[in-house]
């Protein structure tokens, strides 16, 4: 199954260590480096990039590490990650595949799990585990869940009983849920395309019980990942 990466934002709170957070280096390696070796590893058969802020640089580092590798750059990056993945979508087309962002970091049983969960419009890899000490509370999208099915999201949500991983199954149908979300005058966030999908009970969830998984979006975070990859 390919995968679409998402790396196209400002990465403003890691700009004190990189000017590009897709390629900071985590414990001498590539964070987006990390991210498709993970994903690989877990069963992504081929990646399309979405660039935005320095884009040439990642495009040029990922030719090198893998010619196969489908760069794309959207053509705002200022806008919310939705629209990333809009252009994304036109490459890559309705067939289901990966979705994944640039800057977290996951075991590759997560994405091989998510890969593996029954067909849905839309599967979200979760973390039940609330008290899980490498979530920033101040930044995590919570998911509130009835049974496997997502009822809402956000990152502000005051009931909820799990985390986005940041790793999803989605094909044709959250696209069309992204492009009416856009339409009737939301900010274009993956989340509300996700939204959109749960009204209708197309958001399912993976339960990825104890695989360890982190957002490195600030350096906090990004000394936690050296910590535990070193």
């Amino acid at each position: 199954m390919k995968a679409l990466i998402v790396a196209a934002g400002y990465g403003s709170r890691l700009r004190e260590v990189s000017p590009s957070k897709p390629l900071t280096l985590v414990d001498g390696v590539a964070l987006i480096d990390r991210v498709i070796a993970a994903a690989r590893a877990g069963g992504a058969t081929g990646f399309v990039v979405v660039t935005g802020h320095e884009g040439d640089r990642l495009t040029a580092h990922l030719a090198v590490l893998d010619p196969s590798i489908t760069c794309v750059r959207t053509p705002d990056w200022s806008l919310a990650n939705g629209h990333s993945v809009l252009t994304g979508a036109d490459a890559l087309g309705p067939a289901p595949h990966l979705l994944m962002m640039a800057d977290h970091l996951f075991d590759p049983a997560i994405v091989a799990a998510t890969i593996a969960a029954p067909h849905a419009a839309l599967t979200l890899a979760i973390d039940r585990r609330l008290d899980n000490p490498l979530v920033d509370m101040d930044d995590v999208t919570r998911v509130r869940t009835d049974g496997d099915r997502i009822v809402a999201i956000g990152k502000h949500l005051p009931d909820y009983d799990a985390f986005d991983c940041g790793v999803f199954k989605v094909d044709g149908n959250f696209h069309d849920a992204l492009r009416r979300s856009i339409a009737d005058g939301g900010a274009g966030s993956i989340s509300a395309g996700v939204e959109a999908l749960a009204a209708t009970g197309g958001a399912r969830t993976v339960d990825i019980g104890d695989a360890w998984w982190l957002d490195v979006d600030d350096p906090k975070a990004l000394a936690q990942a050296e910590e535990a990859l070193a």
